[in-house]
């Protein structure tokens, strides 16, 4: 298989920004690696060429559906976290590395933008 993830390629994991700042931390983590175990071949080339990641938020658990059904549509790999504590809502999405999903995710805010420390 040739390698198609190149040097500052980023997996990108989404959160919802109606969710309090760690439970976002804590929920996308879950999601990553989630990604990682659905998708192994992917992580790997990802880990081994780039190791880059983007960190990004929509508002609610509605546009993160909308996010997911969109990169579907689109091919690309995408895995979901379902947080069974919130009664199995979504909290985080991972999507692969690669210009498709630049493309998606272009204008998305960073995740804790605009959040007081």
């Amino acid at each position: 298989m040739a390698t198609t993830i190149k040097a500052g390629d980023k997996l990108c994991v989404v959160t919802r920004r109606d969710l309090v700042p760690g439970y976002q931390g804590v929920q996308s983590q879950h999601a990553a690696v989630q990604f990682v175990f659905d998708h192994p071949t992917i992580a790997a080339e990802w880990h081994k060429n780039s190791d880059f990641m983007a960190w990004l938020s929509v508002a609610d658990e509605i546009e993160l559906m909308r996010l997911l059904v969109a990169a579907k549509d689109q091919g690309i790999k995408a895995t979901a976290w379902r947080e069974p504590d919130v009664g199995g809502a979504i909290t985080a999405i991972a999507l692969e590395p690669g210009p498709k999903t630049v493309a998606l995710t272009e204008g998305l805010p960073l995740a804790l933008k605009g959040v007081k420390q």
